[in-house]
């Protein structure tokens, strides 16, 4: 652009700021005071800003002019310039959509003009808080800018949409546990966050490792974050559950072998499995993002899941630890966090939590067993418990409990068995007739129909259900 289109655009822009308030209110959340190249705009912009902050409302020509004779930051001569400048503002002609991607394009061309010099500046030694590893972050969220004018789902014009969506099927990653696909509709859908709760060696961590390994045989990229173990420890564990073989025989495995092994397990994989470690209660979701953003540039990968290994010994982004903060806000903001790094990624979001001292001995756990934070459960999308007792380890079992299920009925199958091998770190499936009366349904999973986005159905149900309805 050259100076004289900028010098247009940027009157259009603030003329209409002061003329058209549907404009205002749909662009000034997306303005920045950098987007205008000199001190006259920036300041005019500025008091408009602040005007519409204090007063929900767009300043008249003479609200601004009293606003700017305030300003001490302005020159005789800038205020004097400044005058004429407000002076010539007339109302637009314009249509509105038009203005809106005019100024949507203003706004990025402006942003990735700024990144390019903080860019330079950044190389040049200029700006000393920043390191020349932050220039792609700079770049990539000036590239990003745009407006999002959507203002909400009309109930009653959007129906044809609604309709739509609910018969949309939804991109889920399954299990290869029959139980946790009956409960979840198919599998964890993107955007969510998963928690499950156990107490000290129950299973928390063999859950994640299993789960990774089946999204990796699914062809999908698995990202596992881990604050607790080596990367090296968890790989291991995921090397005994594709093997299937126990940890004490991976280490005597000659080379050869292992090597052979691990050719034949991931021959036809496309998918990724990288394994991140970090100092434990260090990380937080910002060193995440930096991460995923980093994984992405240099190899080109990008995530269809997410393990991290696990959420109490993570750090907030917003929340300082020990600075008067309570352990439940302090956990509900990782949680919260991680969440929203989901919904950022589109991805499915997987994590840990211990049970407190009273949920470690307790048989039958609940939501009020979860260590910490009562915080956690209110954010989560889907938790279970993980629940291990002598007669259980004895037939190589553990007990399954669903505590929060987002995605079906929790009373549908709420507890159910799983075979545990730790010594494999694997979880099999136990046939439903030696579940005894855990799972609360007599449905078989063989008769589950998922693909309508009804719930849990059989196909007899679903057919009674349908010639009841007088359509």
């Amino acid at each position: 652009m050259t100076n004289q289109t900028i010098d247009n655009i940027e009157t259009l822009v603030l003329s209409n700021l002061v003329h058209n308030e549907e404009y205002l209110r749909k662009v000034i959340p997306f303005l920045n005071k950098e987007y205008f190249q000199d001190n006259i705009h920036k300041s005019i912009f500025q008091e408009i800003e602040s005007f519409v902050i204090e007063y929900n409302a767009p300043p008249t020509k003479e609200a601004l002019l009293i606003s700017l004779g305030n300003n001490t930051k302005l020159s005789q001569n800038e205020y004097n310039d400044s005058v004429k400048y407000i002076e010539s503002f007339d109302v637009s002609e314009q249509e509105t959509n038009w203005l809106l991607d005019q100024t949507e394009n203003f706004c990025r061309s402006k942003a990735i003009y700024n990144a390019i010099m903080e860019s330079i500046h950044i190389m040049d030694g200029k700006v000393k808080d920043k390191q020349e590893t932050a220039i792609p972050y700079i770049l990539s969220d000036a590239l990003a800018v745009s407006f999002d004018t959507h203002i909400g789902h009309d109930y009653i014009e959007d129906a044809d949409d609604r309709y739509d969506f609910y018969h949309k099927t939804e991109s889920k990653v399954p299990f290869d546990l029959d139980f946790f696909n009956t409960i979840t509709g198919g599998g964890t859908p993107q955007k969510t966050l998963n928690i499950v709760m156990a107490g000290t060696g129950v299973g928390k961590s063999l859950f994640m490792c299993h789960h990774a390994a089946n999204c990796l045989t699914q062809n999908l990229n698995v990202l596992y974050i881990t604050c607790e173990m080596a990367e090296e420890r968890i790989a291991e564990r995921i090397d005994a559950n594709l093997m299937d073989i126990t940890m004490d025989e991976l280490k005597e495995l000659p080379k050869t072998i292992y090597a052979s092994k691990i050719k034949k397990k991931t021959s036809g994989i496309n998918g990724k499995l990288i394994i991140k470690e970090y100092p434990t209660a260090t990380a937080n979701v910002n060193h995440f993002k930096g991460l995923l953003d980093e994984l992405k540039m240099k190899k080109k990968f990008v995530p269809d899941i997410i393990f991290i290994d696990y959420l109490n010994i993570c750090s907030s982004a917003r929340l300082k630890h020990g600075s008067n903060v309570n352990t439940y806000s302090f956990v509900k903001s990782i949680a919260e966090e991680l969440r929203g790094l989901a919904v950022e990624y589109n991805v499915p979001i997987w994590s840990a939590t211990q049970t407190n001292r009273q949920g470690f001995s307790n048989t039958d756990v609940g939501l009020e067993d979860t260590s910490e934070s009562f915080g956690l459960p209110a954010t989560a999308d889907f938790m279970f418990a993980l629940i291990a007792t002598d007669e259980l380890d004895e037939q190589n079992q553990v007990l399954v409990k669903q505590l929060k299920n987002r995605y079906n009925d929790t009373v549908i199958n709420r507890k159910f068995i799983l075979g545990i091998n730790r010594a494999k770190m694997k979880l099999t499936d136990v046939a439903k007739d030696d579940q005894g009366v855990l799972s609360q349904s007599n449905q078989t999973t063989e008769e589950l129909d998922f693909g309508s986005g009804f719930g849990p159905q059989t196909k007899k149900e679903k057919s009674e259900q349908y010639s009841d309805w007088n359509i």
